[in-house]
């Protein structure tokens, strides 16, 4: 295992790497703007660096920064988290040229995974099933012949991002060089890259994602994850194991995942996204070479700690967790932004006052305390509240509870829409797809 690891990160998820680090008696160093020196990561970490001013590009995305606080530190690993240089494949290199481990996939699969088209192309050859869809659109007159093939409606989407940025759904052949010069130049602001192709659009579809972990050779598919509440293609409620599957199709979709996982050579966990639609049919559309957000879930009801296989893993060391374990109880996690709950304009500020929920079957995952002051600068995700229950009912009935109890004074959260959607009787009777929030 590594002595000491740097967490290109901040926020939730770097006290989420220094606390698995703590537990396998490795030591971290955390690194922060000038907006963070009050953070709880840095408060928490053995060792803290400064590697610059407010913004990320020159702060948390400042690959020569983050190498040389790794180097004055003497750490031997870099741990990137989610978000900011997390599937950054030439970041990921710079670390291995420069002697230090990547906690994370091998570059090469970043780049094939990363790019959307090459990554439909990889699980095509793996009889993964894909959503109909388009080579990368070079030309107006390829982006018709894709439409006349594909069939309105299609979406069009940026090839190296995410998100929702450089998404056009298009179901008027009139408006579609209309929005295809719109995602382009969406993609090229979001990802300085404006490569765009088609899919065909599926109108009501569950957003389901697989957790996958690999040694290189063998992998397996720890459970799924339904994430199909979301608002504009940004996740806000997450759970497992998804309501929408029996267990024929449970099987068949994890096999799917595992066999995928294992063609490409895949090693460190990962995540495989599939939309379903409304025939129970399930279409690759794109892997997360990193931690997610919401592995807590899977967490909750497998009891392993996925970031510290992740580390294993990424250490050399096999795979040890059984390919047919079994989930037990049932897991929801909410996302709780600092954002104004009807605009959903960020609300940074001064938080000031407190109070986060506890009891049997809670957790938190948050960097956030009394009298912090919550950053411009970067992502409005304040706390997960993750709940866990031997079943669904009991899972919601804690949910209500815990939000109950959750006050932030100062600033504006989203944790009265939380409230209200799992109120709803639909959300309650498992009723919803990746549109829901636009009807509540």
């Amino acid at each position: 295992m590594f002595k000491k690891v740097l967490i290109a990160n901040r926020g939730e998820i770097a006290l989420r790497v220094i606390r698995a680090c703590r537990d396998i008696g490795v030591r971290s160093v955390a690194v922060h703007s000038t907006a963070d020196a009050d953070a709880l990561h840095v408060r928490f970490a053995d060792e803290k660096v400064c590697i610059g001013p407010p913004p990320a590009r020159q702060s948390y995305n400042n690959i020569p920064a983050l190498i040389s606080a790794a180097e004055v530190t003497g750490a031997d690993a870099v741990h990137p988290g989610y978000g900011f240089l997390a599937e950054n494949a030439e970041f990921a290199e710079v670390v291995q040229k420069c002697g230090l481990h990547w906690i994370g996939p091998q570059p090469e699969l970043m780049r094939l995974m990363g790019d959307k088209v090459s990554a439909r192309k990889a699980m095509e050859a793996a009889g993964v099933p894909v959503v109909p869809g388009s080579p990368i659109i070079e030309t107006d007159h390829q982006a018709e012949e894709a439409v006349e093939r594909i069939g309105l409606p299609v979406i069009i989407k940026a090839t190296g991002g995410g998100g929702g940025r450089g998404m056009k759904i298009v179901e008027n052949k009139t408006r579609l060089l209309a929005q295809l010069a719109s995602a382009r130049a969406e993609a090229q602001a979001g990802f300085n890259n404006p490569a765009v192709y088609l899919e065909r659009y599926i109108g009501a579809p569950r957003h389901i994602e697989v957790q996958v972990l690999g040694d290189g050779s063998a992998a397996i598919a720890m459970g799924e994850r339904e994430c199909s509440i979301q608002r504009r293609h940004q996740k806000l409620i997450e759970e497992a194991p998804s309501v929408a599957l029996d267990d024929a199709r449970r099987v068949e979709l994890l096999r799917t995942a595992r066999k995928a996982t294992a063609a490409i050579g895949y090693r460190t966990v990962g995540t495989l996204e599939f939309l379903l639609d409304e025939e129970k049919h399930f279409y690759f559309i794109e892997m997360n070479t990193r931690i997610q957000v919401e592995h807590t879930v899977t967490e909750a009801v497998f009891g392993v700690d996925l970031v510290r296989e992740q580390m294993r893993l990424a250490a050399g060391d096999p795979l040890r967790l059984h390919p047919d374990m079994r989930p037990r109880g049932h897991a929801i996690e909410v996302r709780i932004n600092a954002e104004d709950p009807v605009t959903f304009a960020p609300s940074p500020g001064l938080i000031t006052a407190l109070n986060l929920p506890g009891g049997p079957g809670v957790r938190v995952d948050t960097h956030i305390y009394a009298h912090y002051r919550v950053p411009p600068y970067y992502d409005s995700l304040l706390a997960k509240l993750i709940v866990h229950g031997e079943n669904r009912h009991v899972a919601l009935a804690r949910l209500r509870r815990a939000l109950g109890e959750v006050v932030v004074e100062g600033i504006k959260t989203n944790v009265e829409l939380h409230k209200r959607v799992i109120d709803h009787p639909d959300f309650i009777a498992g009723r919803f797809d990746t549109h829901f929030l636009e009807r509540l």
